[in-house]
């Protein structure tokens, strides 16, 4: 069950990271310096809430299964065990039941290891504006 909730998530995420990178493509061709300056900020603010909106979709569906096993009594039970999972905070003040343990370590690894990828996603992107700016200044000297 951990696999495959695991796997879906990574496919999840891949697509997510792919969409966003495709919508950051349009950000490329500016020739103005200011419209490059505000074009940066705006994939940055995009990158920035699709990378939590992809999260949050993984977070979801990690809760959305505990919620299908039982395992806790409401949903906001299990987004808030999720939530905290995933991002390895791990308050310990909601666990799931014996038997079901082994899919919050799972979802916990699971979760850093996205987040990670993430992390390395917005970076590449950050730097490649700067790496994009700095041609424009070259081309175009104040």
């Amino acid at each position: 069950m951990a696999t495959l909730i695991v796997g879906i998530t990574v496919i999840v995420h891949l697509a997510g990271l792919a969409i966003l990178l495709a919508l950051l493509r349009r950000y490329r061709r500016a020739s103005r310096r200011l419209l490059v300056i505000l074009l940066n900020g705006g994939a940055i603010l995009v990158a920035a809430f699709g990378l939590f909106a992809l999260h949050s979709v993984e977070i979801w569906i990690w809760a959305g299964i505990y919620q299908w096993l039982g395992a806790f009594v409401d949903f906001e039970h299990a987004l808030y065990f999720s939530t905290s999972t995933y991002v390895t905070i791990g308050y310990g003040d909601v666990i799931l039941p014996p038997g079901l343990r082994i899919l919050g370590a799972i979802e916990g690894a699971s979760g850093i290891i996205l987040i990670g990828w993430s992390m390395a996603f917005f970076f590449a992107i950050v730097d490649r504006m700067k790496l994009l700016e700095r041609r424009f200044e070259g081309e175009h000297p104040r």
